[in-house]
Order: structure tokens, then sequence, then C-alpha cells
């Protein structure tokens, strides 16, 4: 599939619920409101556009959520989908996760055919955990890192940056992560849905941010890549990657292979327009793929060039009203 702009599609993130266990502070609001299930995809109806996508070109697939693994049965889907890798057409399925499940879906996932998982951990601080998610337990998660890389699947750490709150911390985080040989991925905070605190005050420019990194240690450029919108450099002192996703300070909309699909069969072509594409109604109204093929082809068709995020104290507000547990992680 190729956009108007010529660029390839070949990655597609899959937000299987918008239900969460935690509720971080730059996601979603502590009380928030989630889809009722009625309006849901079933399983059956992800993995039949899941197949579609593949069909035509799709070789990458990350599940997403909210937190996928909170879904019931959410790994009978998984393991249908692992059967396409290779010859069926997937180079590769990978999942990103809060970890609070992987002590007890670790083993099966590494069964299905998952190589890695990306694992969202802000700080390794118990307290400010805590803080930052309002109801997670750290332990839990260090428990199903480690269950994870006992079952033989590559971690990588995605960390968003907030000003006053982990910034101060990302030194040891690096150190921490790249001594258990994981990667580390740092993620500047999205302006995406009502969160009931202050984006301005939260945002810490990666740019910013490197700069006092490269104070202390060695970045070099990385020609590395996982698929996604990262930018990666090669740490001296650590022998590790640290990536740099800059959805403000330096968008990855040139290179962009990707599109979303939401719990409810919308398909989002940019994580920052508003422009969406109905994949549930073609889906269901048919026992064919001839209406659903039509409708992702025009929706490919309508991909734009990229994305107008900007958080400062004019632009407080968020740019996208659906919150990023809707859209996917």
């Amino acid at each position: 599939m190729i956009d108007p702009f010529g660029r390839h599609i070949s990655y597609l993130r899959v937000s299987v619920t918008d239900r969460c266990d935690f509720r971080c502070v730059y996601c979603m609001p502590e009380h928030m409101t989630f889809l009722p299930k009625a309006e849901l995809l079933t399983l059956e109806e992800l993995e039949r556009v899941c197949v579609a996508f593949i069909r035509k070109g799709i070789d990458r697939l990350r599940l997403t959520g909210g937190e996928p693994l909170v879904r019931r049965n959410v790994m009978s889907l998984i393991k249908n989908l692992g059967k396409r890798i290779g010859a069926g057409g997937l180079k590769e399925l990978t999942l990103t996760t809060n970890g609070s499940q992987l002590s007890r879906y670790a083993g099966q996932l590494k069964a299905a055919g998952i190589e890695r998982v990306n694992v969202s951990l802000d700080t390794r601080d118990p307290d400010k955990f805590r803080a930052i998610t309002r109801w997670g337990d750290l332990n839990k998660i260090l428990a199903g890192i480690d269950a994870a890389r006992m079952a033989g699947l590559k971690v990588k750490i995605n960390t968003v940056a907030l000003r006053g709150i982990n910034d101060e911390e990302i030194p040891d985080m690096l150190e921490w992560a790249h001594g258990e040989g994981m990667d580390l991925t740092l993620i500047e905070t999205m302006p995406m849905g009502d969160i009931d605190a202050n984006r301005v005050a939260q945002y810490m420019p990666l740019s910013l941010l490197r700069g006092k990194l490269e104070q202390k240690y060695t970045l070099t450029d990385s020609s590395h890549r996982t698929g996604g919108p990262a930018r990666y450099v090669h740490v001296a002192q650590t022998g590790g990657q640290l990536g740099f996703i800059t959805p403000l300070t330096h968008n990855f909309c040139e290179s962009c292979n990707r599109v979303r699909l939401t719990c409810t069969g919308m398909l989002y072509m940019c994580l920052g327009q508003n422009d969406d594409a109905d994949l549930r109604t073609p889906l269901r109204a048919s026992a064919g793929d001839g209406l659903l093929d039509a409708a992702i082809d025009d929706a490919i068709g309508r991909k734009p060039k990229g994305h107008d995020f900007i958080i400062d104290r004019r632009h407080g507000a968020p740019a996208i009203m659906r919150n990023m547990s809707l859209t996917g992680g």
C-alpha cells in the first residue's frame, strides 16, 4: 500500500481495548469513562481486519491498548495472528504493555510467536510510580519484566519524559535498562485527550533532555530501527541503544509507515489528525472482504502528510480530543 506521498504503509498498530488497569496522569483522567463493550469489535472481527491488512502488504503488526492483556481471551487473537508470521505474510508480531500482566502471559506470548515486547515504565521509584499511574504496583511490573526475559522475550522500555517528575531520573533509567540488556526509548508527552492535568507543565522537550544527557554520555546517531518512529543513538558508556520519539520537537512524519486501528474498528491514518475511516460497517456488511478492502484502499488514499502537534502556553488544550488509550499507544 502506497499513500499519496509515496510512503509504503507496512505497519499496523491495533488497539484491542481502550481499557487499562492504570490511570497514568499523562494519558487519561482518573475517572475515565470507557467505551461500552458492545461497541468493540469481537476478537474474530479484529483478526479478520488484521488479515485483510496482511493480505495488502502489512508485514509488521503491533497490539496495543489501553492495556491489551486485560482484554478477555486476548491470547486467542494473539495465537491466531502468530500463525501468520513467516509464510503467512507477517515479519513480526509485537506488543506494547504496561507490564502488569506479563508474569501471567509471558510464556504464552513467546509460544505464540512474539519475540519482543515494549514495556511502558516511567520510573523505578515505587512512590513516584504509584503517583504517575495512580493505581500501579512497581514490584508487579518489575516481576513481569523478569518473567518476559526469562521466557526469552526481548524487552524494550518506553519512558515518557515528564518535566519535574522523572526527567532527573532518566540517567538512572538508562543505566538500569542497558545494564539489563534492554533498550530504552524516551517519548515526549502527546497532546491527546483530557487528562485532569497541565500538559504544559508536564512537557519535557527531548531536544533539551538529549543535551543534558550529552553532558554525561557520548551519544552517536545510529542506523538502528525497529519499524516504528524512534530515532536511535548508541550510548558509548553503556553499549546500549537509546531511542527518541519526538512528535513535537522533531516530528517523524516524512517516513511514517503506520496506520492505527481502534478497538471499535475506526482506522486513523495519522495519530495527530482527526480524519478516520470506518472499517466496522463494511466489515459487518458482508461475509466477503470486498467492501472492507475498498474501505482500506480509500483510507490509505487519504493519509495526510503529517500532524501538527503543539504544546505551549497558548495551546494548553489537547490538540486531539480522543484519549491515547482509544487510538492505541
